[in-house]
C-alpha cells in the first residue's frame, strides 16, 4: 500500500513540475511533509541552488504544538526570510500532496506574511 502511494505521489509530482519552474526573478516555494515535520525551500531552478530554507525540526517555536499550526510558523518563517533575502514572488510547488491541510496552511501563513504567489 506504501508503494503504491508513494509511485502516486511521485506521478504527480512529474506532472506539476513540468509546468512550475523557479526563475531568478521568481523562484520555486518548494514544500515537503513528512509525518512528523514540514519544510519549505525557495529554489532558483537555473543555478540549481536553494535560497532560502525553512523547517519545523530545528524550530523551538514549532515544536509541542498541533501539525498544522508548525505549518503556520514554518510558513511565516519561510516568507521573512525571503523578504530578508530580497525575494517578493515565488511560483508555488506542492510537491505532489494534496493542496489541503498542512501544505494549505503553510502557503496561507506564506501569503500573510508577505510573500506574492
Amino acid at each position: 500500500m506504501a508503494l503504491k502511494k508513494t509511485l502516486r505521489r511521485a506521478k504527480i509530482k512529474r506532472r506539476i513540475r513540468k509546468k512550475v519552474f523557479g526563475t531568478t526573478a521568481v523562484p520555486r516555494l518548494s514544500v515537503f511533509r513528512s509525518n512528523k515535520q514540514i519544510y519549505a525551500q525557495i529554489i532558483d531552478d537555473t543555478t540549481g541552488k536553494t535560497l532560502v530554507s525553512a523547517g519545523s525540526l530545528k524550530n523551538d517555536e514549532a515544536q509541542n504544538v498541533p501539525k498544522k499550526e508548525q505549518a503556520n510558523v514554518v510558513g511565516k518563517m519561510i516568507a521573512e526570510n525571503a523578504t530578508k533575502a530580497g525575494i517578493q514572488q515565488v511560483v508555488f510547488d506542492r510537491n505532489g500532496y494534496l493542496y489541503h491541510g498542512r501544505v494549505k496552511s503553510l502557503a496561507d501563513a506564506a501569503r500573510e506574511a508577505g510573500l506574492k504567489f
